[in-house]
């Protein structure tokens, strides 16, 4: 892929939106809509199976969780819809005009709002992306889980 069509992918941070919970566009979105559909009416079947098989009992949950990964609604964070709370990167990037936070001269800084994990992650992808290319980087993470 070109840059430009990676960078329509991944977020200022690193992270592939296409992969997201929260992406509307998503794999995840489209398997957990492809799920809720071929269940269908399944509550009177788990209650049925709960009896012999307790994790049933779970099955409202489950459906309540699965209407959330089936009803994603998020364009993208460089649409400047980005799901996590008060994100510092997205208008971070735009103010100073780099697509990748790794292109900062202030990277790696506190402007993120990551929690620990995140920031952690967010750093090691920046730096991975500055040493391979945007392009390599992709291509290297393209099939592996988002969420590690």
């Amino acid at each position: 892929m070109i840059y430009d069509e990676v960078k329509k992918i991944l977020a200022p941070c690193g992270l592939n939106c296409m992969k997201c919970q929260a992406y509307t566009e998503g794999n995840i979105k489209r398997h957990a809509s492809e799920l809720k559909r071929l269940l269908g009416s399944f509550d009177i079947y788990a209650e049925r199976f709960s009896r012999f098989l307790p994790v049933f009992k779970n099955y409202p949950a489950f459906k309540e969780l699965l209407a959330q990964f089936s009803e994603a609604n998020c364009k993208g964070c460089r649409q400047g819809d980005c799901k996590y709370p008060n994100c510092g990167v997205g208008p971070c990037s735009m103010q100073k005009g780099v697509d990748f936070c790794f292109q900062c001269a202030e990277f790696p800084c506190n402007k993120s709002n990551f929690d620990p994990n995140l920031h952690e992650r967010w750093i090691k992808m920046n730096r991975r992306m500055k040493e391979l290319g945007v392009e390599a980087y992709y291509e290297e993470t393209k099939d592996q889980p988002r969420y590690v």
